[in-house]
């Protein structure tokens, strides 16, 4: 497939805003890019775009801090799970009727919203990771596989854990790296690559990059608790348009 510059123009503008919300919150760059993209195109097309700039804009997220090896040790059974839940579901996006996949995309979207917006919050106990980091992980990854999107459970599990602000900004990160990785690997084995698509991957990763860096200057400047908040709002808003998409 390919896309005309209106395309790609739409492209660069939607990981723009993605990419800001991400350099302002730590996440979200999938599960913006997704819920935009998958309301417009099919959403094994949006999937492949996001694959490339979601895993590279997680490296700098990953490795720049000084508690990589110790978050490591801490949630690698997670992503384990995390590849093999990916794997074992990945063909659901690249074969599933597209309507089905889109209700499914924007169910994850609306609850994942409606979450963050209740105010509720949880605690693991550290000494109950032993299960529950591998249990999150593989719900997550299958949750990957089907939709692009690994927010659920896994952002908020390790938000519930008792990792500090810098550790957690790192874990996020390499669920990041790890979540995409695997789903470029279950997708080529699904279907074949489309070679066609890399110029959108390339305006896409270029805009992702550019709005991290807005967003790390807004960050600065803005109550991340409020900007987060409406997020969660415009979540819950592309999440509702996109089941009413599917079953019109």
């Amino acid at each position: 497939m390919e896309f005309d510059l209106a395309g790609l123009a739409l492209i660069g503008v939607v990981f723009g805003v993605a990419g800001t919300v991400k350099g302002v919150i730590g996440f979200g760059l999938p599960t913006i890019s997704m819920g935009i993209l998958g309301a417009i195109i099919a959403p094994d097309i949006a999937a492949a775009i996001l694959i490339v700039p979601t895993f590279l804009t997680n490296v700098w997220q990953s490795f720049v801090g000084k508690h990589t090896l110790a978050v490591l040790r801490r949630i690698w059974p997670m992503l384990v799970a995390v590849v093999l839940g990916t794997i074992a579901t990945a063909g659901v996006i690249t074969g599933a009727d597209p309507r089905a996949a889109v209700a499914l995309i924007g169910t994850m979207l609306f609850l994942y919203a409606a979450f963050g917006l209740s105010g509720v919050r949880f605690r693991v106990p550290k000494k109950t990771e032993t299960w529950a980091s591998p249990a999150a992980g593989l719900v997550t990854g299958l949750i990957n596989g089907a939709t692009a999107i690994f927010v659920l459970p896994g952002a908020p599990y390790l938000q519930a854990t008792d990792l500090k602000k810098d550790e957690l900004i790192q874990a996020l990160g390499f669920v990041g790296l790890v979540a995409p990785g695997a789903l470029a690997l279950g997708y080529s084995l699904n279907r074949p690559i489309d070679a066609g698509l890399w110029p959108a991957v390339v305006v896409a990763l270029v805009a992702a990059i550019a709005g991290m860096t807005a967003g790390q200057m807004i960050r600065n400047r803005l109550s991340v608790a409020v900007f987060q908040r409406w997020v969660f709002i415009g979540l819950a808003g592309v999440g509702c348009v996109m089941l009413v998409r599917a079953f019109l």
